[in-house]
């Protein structure tokens, strides 16, 4: 039976996932949690999780997967629960007495299952991914083999769409020819995110050789483990234009029919041998996967898998019954991880209505936390006066069951949503135009029809009778449960995934096709033709167009301020960036409620003002006379430096040797040397004869002998204090032209004629002690190293100068910016949120005399205006200050910090990289810092408007608060 039927537990999953959140988090917190880990798990935490590289990345995993991730590696590898059963248990045995336990004793709860009720648009795919790099390290690295990780995944999709949106994250997108670019994947796009650099060789070199598509499962070979991605038709065993809710053999006698008789070949379509072919490889591919000894399922869209009530029997849809014959050999091998938006089966109508969620929920990222914190759109629903007084018929015309066209109330549903997305167009189009960063900005129309005998007429009505052209309408002609056709789907996909880049199409018309995995961001518009009142099918809905549009920084506080009107004032928006405008359909209005009880909509009852829908976002240029105020910054490409010429070097700078002839030397040579013995003292026993040669040191051979000599002869004697002395090196370069050199030396110049050191062994004759011969060599070579050092050229700093009117235009809010004279803009910005202490910094600084120019640097629009220094933990970082502000004599560089904040240990970390940065600066030539020299300076608030109000000027703030290294460190305090 459903969860929690006549007993009052629906909700017992959702305390489940609370408990584990709570219970996560505070392990999470003491430090526990890293200490009951792998040491693979570890360092994948931490360098997902850990300030240390969160703060240094512009991408990182938001609040919502964090819990996700975290949950699922606290339940698996902390708490090491190998059932549904005893996850309850291990976290709250409580809970279990509010739930019917007969229900986790069916066998597909007897494995390690765990579900995701993650809000549609927050990112389930990247918790996916990171799962499953977390499973394959481990099983990789993992020295006790527990048997809890994999190295063999399976992936599967509820349909063509999300299957397509897999293949793309995982292989890349496909190009024109059709072929896959894994540079375009998610785990190459943001391999920073993703990978640690330790393990990223491995797992790429697993990923690009390892990923199976639906048609390659049982068929193509992998070395290190796998990565299977199919829909749910392969498990299912059916062709993929069925929905799952059609395959219940206890109602459709050709299902049992087509199991028990398979195909024969023929000439009919379907009945040839390719078609024989690909049904035998079908049920090979569910042997091969069961047939392996651990497997990871991770199922994308997890509310397909739900039980079916028929004539009074519960019958559970065949791909859950595919997974359940996987699973059965596997044991605790097995491990089943789902991800939905909405994980429950839905019982009863009207107040009736009853959700019964999936038992193994742990994480609840919902709806209502998503919108709050700005990861999706905020929803509105567009009630018309008209539609609210005008009483019509919202269904399609029908002669008996044939559709003949479209009804008043579709009309004018239709109608509004296209009146809100032409205002839209032209107010972006507006906004946008010649603005590369902001080309995406195409609103889209999404309009979900009855069924494809709907969508025709809805194309038709559009294109006929409201001006729009066949390249504004996209029509996907799905069947009633929302399949479509292969060889359809491979013509249109293209198209379809990629209408956020283009302009048309400007409305896409469909029946159920879109309703999952169409994750595309420009969706502004839905207007639900479709009358059914299903809350999952609802919802679904909905997600279509509930991804983010306008991401840019510079919008964010708009956004929330626009959340804070609709969702707790219940104000009209001030904009209509990222809000996902809903039709109102009559037929809904239930849904609608519990929607707006809950918080998740708001109500608009007006069209936006066409001067509104930006709100007050402006563009604001430069001035006419931005030249006199602008400012450059010097970006250093190569420090001044000093060098060593390297002119070639050449033995006729060296004397030749004159103690000792050539002849006498190889005399010397020949004496075999001087023999040394033992003699006892006492009674003169005589033993132990050896030879001491006259060779300074030892070498094997003449390349050994010449490594020596340049070791010698680059290694000076130094006395350290009165104690000791110790080798230094006088030179650690050009070893090999010095090698050249002395042995063009010894060849040519040593003895005043051609020597071969090699015949003979005639390079013996350089190591006779007494002869004086090695101390001549390096004092010659010593004499040329010291030229050497003398022969320095100083090459001065290379800069780059960036000027700030290089970027010519800036976004703003006009409601918190000011119009200024000495800066270049028309208009300089400060923060919405507390911005009061720069707004009068900036008018300060403005009106004083001794300010000749000023600008606020931007991090998101002036990029090179950047310093780096290093954080507390060592980790390199950047950061941007906020003025860089010109007097007659000095540039200065201003953070301006709250209070509160100026002991922070990583200000200090930034203040002594501005002060490396700004030192550097200073020892360039004059012009290349503006003729001036350039001071930092920190400027607390509470200082700022002492000073100010004592009657200080700019240069006396400044030169109050201007920072130097020793002062930093408190040296001088």
């Amino acid at each position: 039976m459903p969860i929690g039927r006549n007993t009052g537990t629906k909700n017992v999953p959702l305390k489940l996932a609370r408990e584990i959140t709570l219970k996560a988090n505070e392990a999470w917190s003491d430090g526990s949690f890293l200490e009951s880990i792998t040491p693979v798990t570890k360092d994948l935490l931490r360098y997902w999780f850990s300030p240390v590289y969160t703060d240094t990345r512009k991408i990182n995993f938001h609040q919502g997967q964090k819990q996700a991730i975290l949950n699922t590696i606290y339940v698996h590898e902390i708490l090491k629960t190998d059932t549904v059963f005893d996850m309850y248990a291990s976290v709250n045995e409580a809970i279990l007495s509010e739930l019917d336990v007969n229900i986790l004793n069916q066998d597909k709860y007897k494995y390690p299952k765990y579900c995701m009720k993650m809000a549609t648009g927050t990112g389930k795919t990247w918790v996916l991914g990171a799962l499953l790099i977390w499973q394959y390290l481990n099983a990789k690295y993992e020295e006790t083999k527990s048997g809890r990780y994999s190295k063999n995944f399976l992936l599967v999709a509820p349909g063509l769409i999300v299957y397509e949106r897999l293949l793309d994250s995982y292989l890349g997108k496909e190009n024109i020819d059709g072929n896959r670019i894994f540079e375009t994947s998610d785990f190459k796009k943001f391999e920073q995110l993703f990978v640690p650099p330790a393990y990223k060789e491995v797992f790429f070199s697993f990923l690009q050789s390892s990923v199976v598509q639906k048609h390659e499962i049982g068929k193509k070979i992998t070395g290190d483990g796998m990565i299977a991605i199919t829909n749910w038709h392969l498990l299912a065993g059916v062709d993929e234009t069925q929905d799952e809710e059609d395959i219940s053999p206890l109602e459709d006698p050709s299902y049992v029919l087509n199991d028990l008789l398979p195909i024969t070949p023929g000439t009919t379509a379907g009945h040839v041998l390719e078609s024989l072919d690909n049904q035998y490889f079908a049920g090979s591919e569910l042997n091969f996967l069961t047939n392996l000894s651990d497997l990871v399922v991770f199922n994308d869209e997890a509310h397909h898998i739900h039980e079916i009530k028929t004539k009074g029997e519960i019958t559970e849809v065949e791909w859950q019954k595919s997974l359940n014959m996987i699973a059965s050999t596997k044991g605790k091998h097995f491990i089943q991880i789902d991800f939905s938006a909405t994980p429950y089966d839905v019982t009863g109508s009207g107040q009736n209505r009853t959700r019964h969620y999936f038992p193994y929920i742990i994480v609840d990222f919902d709806l209502k936390t998503a919108i709050k914190q700005g990861l999706v759109k905020t929803i509105t629903l567009d009630k018309r006066k008209e539609i609210a007084t005008t009483e019509l018929d919202y269904k399609a015309i029908r002669d008996g069951r044939n559709v003949i066209g479209l009804s008043e109330g579709q009309k004018l549903m239709l109608r509004a949503g296209l009146q809100k997305l032409k205002i839209l167009e032209e107010q972006f189009a507006k906004f946008t135009e010649g603005r590369d960063a902001l080309k995406n900005k195409h609103p889209k129309m999404l309009v979900i029809c009855e069924d494809t005998n709907v969508s025709p007429y809805v194309t038709e009505f559009l294109t006929s009778y409201e001006g729009m052209s066949e390249d504004d309408v996209l029509q996907i002609d799905s069947d009633k449960k929302g399949s479509i056709p292969a060889k359809e789907w491979n013509e249109i996909k293209q198209r379809l995934f990629n209408i956020d880049q283009f302009q048309k199409p400007r409305v896409i018309v469909s029946v159920l096709m879109l309703r999952e995995g169409f994750d595309v961001n420009n969706i502004c518009v839905i207007v639900p033709l479709r009358s059914s009142e299903a809350p999952i099918l609802l919802e679904q809905i909905i997600g279509r167009g509930l991804r983010l549009m306008w991401r840019e920084p510079e919008f964010l506080d708009l956004k929330e301020e626009n959340r804070i009107r609709l969702l707790e004032r219940k104000e009209q928006p001030t904009n209509y960036l990222d809000i996902l405008s809903i039709i109102e359909h009559p037929a809904f209005m239930q849904f609608y409620d519990d929607l707006m009880n809950e918080g998740l909509v708001a109500e608009t009852k007006d069209l936006p003002d066409r001067d509104g829908v930006l709100g007050d976002i402006i563009h604001v240029g430069l001035k006419n006379d931005y030249h006199r105020y602008d400012l450059f910054w010097p970006v250093i490409l190569s420090e001044r430096e000093e060098y060593l010429r390297t002119d070639r070097l050449s033995a006729s700078q060296l004397s030749s040797f004159e103690l000792f002839t050539y002849d006498q030397l190889r005399k010397m040579t020949l004496k075999e040397g001087e023999t040394f013995y033992s003699e006892e003292l006492t009674v003169k026993t005589r033993f132990g004869e050896y030879q001491v040669t006259g060779e300074i040191f030892n070498a094997k051979s003449y390349n050994d002998f010449l490594s020596k000599m340049i070791k010698v002869v680059t290694t000076s004697l130094g006395r350290i204090g009165t104690r000791k002395t110790k080798n230094f090196p006088t030179i650690q370069i050009n070893h090999v032209e010095l090698v050249r050199l002395l042995d063009e030396f010894i060849r040519t110049r040593l003895f005043n004629q051609p020597f071969d050191p090699l015949k003979d062994n005639n390079w013996k004759i350089l190591m006779v002690a007494r002869s004086g011969i090695i101390q001549h060599m390096i004092k010659e070579v010593s004499k040329i190293i010291y030229e050497m050092q003398s022969n320095v050229e100083v090459t001065e700093a290379v800069i780059l100068k960036k000027y700030f009117s290089e970027v010519s235009e800036l976004r703003m809010r006009e409601s918190y910016s000011l119009p200024l004279v000495k800066t270049i803009y028309e208009r300089t910005q400060y923060p919405s949120n507390k911005g009061e202490f720069e707004k009068n910094f900036l008018l300060f600084c403005d009106n004083d005399s001794n300010t000749e120019a000023f600008i606020k640097i931007s991090e998101y629009y002036h990029t090179f205006a950047g310093l780096n220094y290093i954080r507390t933990d060592g980790m390199l970082a950047s950061y941007f200050p906020d003025f860089m502000v010109k007097t007659s004599e000095h540039i200065y560089l201003v953070e301006t910090k709250a209070q509160d904040q100026l002991d922070q240990a990583n200000v200090k970390q930034k203040q002594l990289g501005a002060i490396d940065w700004v030192s550097k600066v200073n020892e360039l030539e004059s012009e290349d810092r503006m003729n001036r020299n350039w001071h930092y300076v920190l400027l607390g608030e509470e200082t700022f408007y002492s000073l100010k109000n004592n009657g200080a000027s700019i240069i006396d703030i400044f030169e109050y608060c201007k920072l130097t290294k020793a002062r930093i460190e408190n040296q001088l305090f």
